[in-house]
């Protein structure tokens, strides 16, 4: 399925080994890494098109489906289960729906997803005209092509899903190599930075900023830091904290965002970084508070390099945030079976 910007399987739980070792290598063997083009089997060759969903019945009380994201890496043998992904998250209502895992409501269907990366919970509204899904509609989001049917993402408690605290180290910046960072976690744990204090104008686009071989060691290298400040340990093997270089918006928006998946630039923006960004956005003292434009209110409109993506922030008494919300589409594209050599089943 396509979820959002982002491509790949969806399994139910049931039909891939239970041992994760198993797992893995069965996941590694579908997606045709490590190989940078995955010739081998169906990846993309692109970290938004390695992703894989496994979607099973809810374990959580509350949830009506489980959802355990994996980041299959393209060209080393690893799979990463421990960020999420919400544009895979887009598909996993529609799934579930399909899958015979939630029985459909006529005209939309509410699936409430418990996501087991970051053990939150994400209301999911889904179009179900006459009792059935549809991928039909007028929704557009930037960064696809067409129009699709509106898929409604509520984030209900993504505030330190991974460690546990908005702001990690307790600040809402810290120094690391010379280089002001905000560490902030909610529904994805970032490194935020402006683009200017590593020698970039902000606006740069994907294939300039990946073809900075430099730029990328010097960014890693404040990354793995900043994943052991906040508590992750060595992350030289995780996909987290991922990294937003930002900037002034130059469209109208709150603030431009290159997005660090980490090692390479996104080709848009992936929605728990938009998400992440927006909550930095109105956090006062953050990096990203510093830069962005407009009144602190919401939505937050965060330009990237295939438009613009915008979120929904609704807050508590408290300041607190209550909920984040997003406007993403899906497609089923394909289904079938996937043949992977009997060794990865061994």
């Amino acid at each position: 399925m396509r979820g959002g910007t982002s491509r790949g399987p969806y399994f139910l739980e049931s039909d891939l080994p239970a041992d994760i070792a198993s797992r893995d290598r069965v996941l590694l063997a579908a997606m045709g890494s490590p190989h940078p083009l995955q010739v081998d089997g169906i990846g993309g060759s692109h970290t938004v098109t390695s992703k894989v969903a496994i979607v099973s019945k809810a374990t959580h009380p509350d949830a009506d489906v489980d959802y355990l994201f994996a980041q299959v890496s393209v060209d080393t043998a690893l799979v990463d289960t421990s960020p999420n992904c919400g544009n895979m998250l887009s598909g996993v209502g529609p799934f579930a729906i399909e899958a015979g895992l939630v029985s459909p409501q006529p005209g939309e269907t509410t699936v409430r997803i418990y996501n087991r990366n970051t053990r939150s919970l994400i209301d999911a509204i889904i179009q179900t005209p006459d009792g059935r899904v549809t991928y039909d509609g007028t929704a557009t989001i930037d960064g696809v092509a067409g129009t699709g049917a509106p898929i409604k993402l509520s984030f209900l408690d993504a505030e330190g899903g991974k460690t546990g605290k908005l702001l990690p180290t307790g600040a809402t910046r810290d120094v690391i190599a010379g280089i002001p960072v905000t560490l902030i976690d909610y529904a994805m744990p970032m490194m935020l930075l402006a683009a200017a204090d590593v020698g970039l104008r902000g606006d740069e686009t994907p294939e300039e900023i990946d073809a900075n071989a430099a730029l990328l060691a010097r960014i890693e290298e404040i990354r793995r830091e900043a994943g052991r400040r906040m508590g992750l340990g060595d992350v030289s093997k995780l996909v987290v904290p991922k990294v937003g270089l930002l900037s002034a918006p130059r469209h109208g928006g709150t603030i431009t965002s290159r997005y660090l998946v980490p090692h390479r630039c996104h080709r848009s923006h992936a929605v728990t970084g938009g998400l992440c960004i927006a909550v930095a956005c109105r956090t006062p003292g953050t990096v990203a508070q510093a830069i962005a434009q407009a009144e602190p209110v919401s939505p937050v409109t965060i330009e990237h390099p295939s438009g613009r993506i915008q979120i929904d922030l609704t807050f508590k008494a408290d300041g607190g945030v209550e909920r984040a919300s997003v406007i993403r589409t899906a497609r089923r594209i394909f289904e079938g079976n996937v043949i992977v050599p009997a060794d990865a089943l061994a």
